[in-house]
């Protein structure tokens, strides 16, 4: 049982060798300015995009367009880039509804697909809408989709950033292609297994080399998908309605003295009406005394 542990070791180690031997002679960093494709045919025959021959991936994704709609992706030249960018844009008062489907139109008319949208109404004015966008667009496209978008409305910040990942992607295209040497050494060595319990051994070791393969698989795929497709963050914010302008002053005068005219007259009438309203009781008391003393001096006999 230890001499067959050790065979193993042994082969297993070899494989490793030559292995990373022909990982490293079948991939290397692309040359400066030479094409890159962020996926592309596991047969080692150059793809062909939108009736243009691409460049091969060994990673095996395929070229359909992640978001669902059935698009091929446009061959990004140069070194692989993950880029995402952030917009913040104000609108027109009242426009957000149709700028919102104004921008969806024009990353859909560019290859992309939404990945996310959020619309909300201000707390501080309930008649002021916001809302944030989350975009996928071909990284060819990239620039000329955040081109038309800024034409949607007014950018108050535009932020873009981007991380090559040419190493990263080269590392993890090494290293899945020493799993898979070590797969088929440790399958040719389950063949010559004798003992249950080398084939335990044996299969344990494929096990493990497996799962390794499928999370560097992955993590490729991850790359493949962000260097393809770049995010895009839309922030989108309505403006608040115009104020109203003030009327015009009366420069010379005439409409002022005819206001406070009418204002005068109104508030002399207020006033007669309000002194009346005071002095009301009291004439009316007198002028019923004034009665009463006329009548009652009708009564009185009159002396000679």
């Amino acid at each position: 049982m230890k001499k067959v542990l050790v065979v193993i070791a042994i082969l297993v180690a070899a494989a490793a060798c030559g292995g990373a031997g022909s990982g490293s002679t079948a991939e290397g960093p692309a040359p400066k300015g030479a094409p890159y494709a962020g996926n592309g045919s596991s047969s080692g025959a150059p793809t062909t995009i939108n009736g243009q021959p691409g460049t091969t991936n060994p990673s095996g994704s395929d070229t359909t367009n992640p978001g669902g709609t059935g698009t091929t992706v446009p061959v990004l030249q140069g070194p692989p880039v993950i880029r995402q960018a952030q917009l913040t844009m104000t609108v027109g008062a009242g426009t957000f509804d149709s700028k919102l489907s104004l921008a969806r139109s024009i990353v859909e008319t560019e290859g992309g697909y939404i990945a996310g949208t959020q619309a909300q109404i201000t707390p501080v004015d309930s008649q002021i809408r916001s809302g944030v966008l989350n975009f996928m667009v071909p990284a060819a496209n990239f620039d000329a989709t955040i081109d038309e978008l800024s034409k949607v409305g007014k950018v108050q910040n535009e932020q873009i950033t981007g991380t090559e990942v040419s190493a990263q992607y080269l590392d993890l295209q090494t290293r899945l292609d020493n799993a898979i040497a070590q797969r088929a050494a440790m399958l040719s060595l389950l063949t010559q297994a004798k003992t249950i319990n080398d084939m335990i051994a044996v299969q344990n070791q494929i096990g493990q080399i497996t799962g390794q393969i499928e999370q560097l698989k992955g993590q490729i795929k991850y790359l493949d998908d962000h260097t393809a497709f770049s995010a895009l963050t839309v922030t989108m914010t309505e403006a608040a309605a115009a104020a109203q302008a003030p009327a015009p002053s009366d420069s010379w005068g005439f409409k002022t003295a005819l206001m406070d005219a009418a204002h005068n007259f109104v508030a002399t009438i207020n006033y007669v009406v309000v002194g009346l309203g005071v002095l009301g009781p009291f004439i009316l008391l007198g002028g019923l005394g004034y009665l009463l003393w006329r009548r009652r001096s009708s009564w009185l006999p009159r002396h000679a």
